[in-house]
């Protein structure tokens, strides 16, 4: 595995995430477009400093980066939901607390 290449394209789907270019995003964590390009194509490696610029601006902490669960589309977390559901949906307690959950989310 190449954690520069790993580590760029969580970068990248962050950026995207946002709605920024390249130029902005770069601007909003005060690195050079350049710079930006060779971390997002694993060409360079992140510095401490700005991977804390990252997180601060896109408000995430280290372990969601990390996780990077956060950058899928939502249709994807909603499928893997319903795998789940379906694999839980025999056991009435799993599936009432996680209505709770949901209902306890819900504007409603």
């Amino acid at each position: 595995m190449d954690i520069k290449k790993s580590l760029g394209i969580k970068i990248k789907k962050l950026r995207q995430k946002e709605g920024l270019t390249q130029e902005q995003f770069a601007e909003k964590i005060n690195i050079a477009t350049r710079t930006l390009a060779g971390l997002e194509i694993g060409e360079s490696f992140i510095s401490a400093n700005t991977l804390e610029n990252i997180l601060n601006y896109c408000n995430i902490t280290f372990e969601d980066f990390i996780i990077s669960s956060h950058l899928r589309r939502t249709s994807e977390l909603l499928d893997d939901i319903y795998k789940y559901l379906d694999k839980i949906k025999d056991n009435r307690e799993k599936v009432e607390s996680i209505y709770k959950v949901i209902m306890s989310l819900s504007d409603e």
